[in-house]
């Protein structure tokens, strides 16, 4: 073999062996690359940054249940950065998620550990972030549930209620018909008529304003109101009804006190508090009906010496048809709607409603209320008002004398 075709054959040779350790390398590097990405319990670059902007409770967990990152809203499952995820169902959905490789949603009740809190409904979603990182986000549903609830309960307890008088309106017609030739069985089933047209009236009256004090244009045109106009017409508007029940209606309290609001629509709030007061209350009791101004806000309380509510029945008495005592409010006629009206009456007043009671003692309910500086007299504005206008034809002259115009 000649010279030129040993160098030849060497460099092919020195080719082959340069191509293959390149190769070697190469494969090492990713190997190794492969094996620090599968042993990495490292965050990735900016997950940290999407974690921050989110509202859920979102955290990153490695293989060890071991806590990465969370965001601020993960405090409240009491999931921190440092610890194990100590919730037995949400450790069974990332196992689950790293078993199958595919994210998995699911719904449960879970409670933050060491709190004695209502459990809460949370929809649950993991996702795998690599080898030995999981994403897990927490949305907490419970409050749309609750309100999925109240819809369910509204539509089916409206039509309930709607349906017994009209039912019994049905029936007292046949009897009238039945009982044409008795006139004085006609007079009897004709008042029971009009009993129940009153309280459907009433009902569907109630339903009526309770929609519109939810709707979000309900209310849009606020003027100062006298609490003592909203006193007095509710307690005038009750007066029959207490004689009626041997209920004495007592009066005290702060007055000149002013709010911002619509009048009509906080003495139906009023006006509702008095009228369970007397109905719940023993014959030959009182009925107090107080007012104090406590700095900028103005207190309406409604005392009564009636059964009180029984704790269980605190939480959900400002629900819609809810009623504490079912015999007692079918019998007076109750819709059910009276202190859902006076809570949400409150609150598109920028107010909250008190509720103290004890069983066998009474019950205090109190509408505070964002309190105003007194308005102006009529007098006083009549004379502001011609002050302004003189006022302005004045400056109106003058305007005219400096544009060289004559009078």
């Amino acid at each position: 073999m000649t010279t030129p075709q040993i160098a030849l054959l060497a460099l092919a040779m020195g080719l082959v062996i340069g191509a293959g350790l390149s190769v070697l390398i190469v494969w090492a590097y990713r190997a190794r690359a492969k094996v620090v990405e599968e042993s990495a319990a490292t965050v990735p670059q900016g997950t940290a940054d999407v974690l921050d902007s989110m509202d859920d409770a979102a955290c990153v967990i490695d293989t060890s249940g071991l806590v990465l990152a969370t965001s601020h809203a993960a405090a409240r499952f009491g999931i921190d950065v440092g610890a194990t995820l100590d919730n037995q169902e949400l450790r069974q959905l990332v196992r689950t998620v790293r078993s199958t490789g595919a994210s998995t949603t699911e719904t449960m009740r879970i409670t933050r550990p060491g709190v004695s809190l209502d459990p809460r409904l949370v929809s649950a979603r993991a996702s795998t972030l690599g080898p030995r990182l999981t994403l897990l986000i927490i949305r907490d549903v419970t409050e749309q549930e609750r309100l999925d609830q109240v819809r369910r309960d509204f539509v089916a307890n409206t039509s309930h209620e709607l349906k017994t008088p009209v039912g019994a309106v049905s029936l007292l017609a046949e009897a009238i018909e039945s009982a044409a030739d008795d006139p004085a069985q006609v007079r009897i089933f004709a008042a029971r008529i009009s009993a129940e047209a009153s309280r459907l009236g009433q009902l569907t009256g109630r339903i009526m304003s309770l929609s519109r004090l939810q709707a979000a244009d309900g209310i849009t045109d606020f003027d100062p109101v006298a609490i003592d106009e909203v006193i007095t017409a509710s307690v005038e508007a009750h007066a029959v009804q207490a004689d009626s029940a041997g209920v004495d209606l007592l009066r005290g309290g702060d007055r000149g006190a002013f709010v911002r609001g619509d009048v009509q629509i906080l003495i139906e709030a009023v006006s509702n508090l008095i009228a369970n007061a007397i109905v719940y209350s023993p014959k030959g009791s009182r009925v107090g009906i107080g007012v104090k101004i406590e700095g900028r806000t103005v207190e309406i309380a409604v005392s009564d010496q009636g059964i009180g509510i029984n704790e269980s029945d605190r939480d959900r008495i400002f629900e819609r048809f809810y009623r504490a005592d079912e015999a007692r409010s079918r019998r007076t006629g109750g819709t059910g709607l009276g202190l859902s009206i006076v809570k949400h009456a409150t609150q598109r007043h920028g107010g909250e409603v008190r509720l103290w009671s004890r069983p066998a003692r009474g019950s205090t309910f109190t509408i505070v209320l964002p309190r105003i500086e007194a308005p102006e007299s009529e007098e006083s504005d009549r004379k502001n008002k011609k002050k302004r206008a003189r006022k302005a034809a004045k400056e109106a002259v003058s305007v005219r004398i400096r544009n060289g115009e004559t009078e």
